[in-house]
């Protein structure tokens, strides 16, 4: 029997909390596993947590966070409207980078997360989770555009974080949040088409055309 987008997110939360597949284990308070609705159009993807969210055991609750969460409010959303978490469910030592192994080893867990949730938009907030989608691109060229990339509709965004060190980026990824309403109205208007498209496509027999009354 297929299990329920809850029942494999809660599949993933237990094993996260109890993972040892990287040295990340040793060091964490509460492993992150996510948080959010399981039938979200937008998933947020991060990098790691940090000293909060170890605390805690709840992605993005810190400043970085505070600010995401009053980007989230521009575009009239809230936490509990999307899905939030990140490409290593454990805090690396003092913030660092997270690692190429790390990021392996906690792999599974996202892309289990992603095919439970299917959601509209995934949007990658700085560079490690934009790497997953868009190799080696710059995060300077190709923020704020949309691409499908594996089925999904990806947008590549700065983190939060960075607009909280960098002043000048700050009003750039408030510009970038703004984009997201549209480019979530164009993804239902294409998944809206295809079924008209495919019936289209399919031979019909011939009737008398009919006069649309649209006004």
């Amino acid at each position: 029997m297929q299990m329920s987008t809850e029942e494999v997110l809660q599949e993933v939360a237990t094993e996260v909390a109890t993972c040892a597949k990287c040295n990340l284990c040793k060091g964490r308070t509460k492993a992150v596993p996510g948080e959010g609705r399981s039938s979200a159009k937008i998933l947020f993807i991060g990098e790691g947590p940090g000293y909060n969210e170890d605390r805690q055991g709840r992605p993005f609750v810190g400043p970085a966070g505070q600010f995401l969460d009053e980007l989230l409010t521009s575009i009239n959303l809230r936490r509990t409207d999307v899905f939030i978490t990140n490409v290593v469910k454990c805090r690396p030592p003092n913030n660092r980078d997270p690692l190429p192994e790390e990021i392996q080893a906690c792999n599974n867990y996202l892309d289990r997360q992603i095919a439970a949730i299917k959601p509209q938009v995934i949007v990658t907030l700085g560079r490690y989770s934009m790497a997953k989608f868009f190799g080696s691109e710059k995060i300077s060229s190709i923020h704020g555009r949309a691409r499908k990339v594996n089925g999904y509709l990806c947008i590549a965004m700065y983190h939060p974080a960075a607009g909280l060190h960098q002043a000048s980026l700050k009003d750039t990824i408030r510009e970038d949040f703004k984009k997201i309403p549209q480019i979530i109205a164009e993804a239902e208007r294409v998944v809206a088409e295809t079924p008209v498209k495919q019936a289209q496509a399919a031979p019909t027999p011939k009737e008398p055309p009919q006069q649309l009354s649209l006004f």
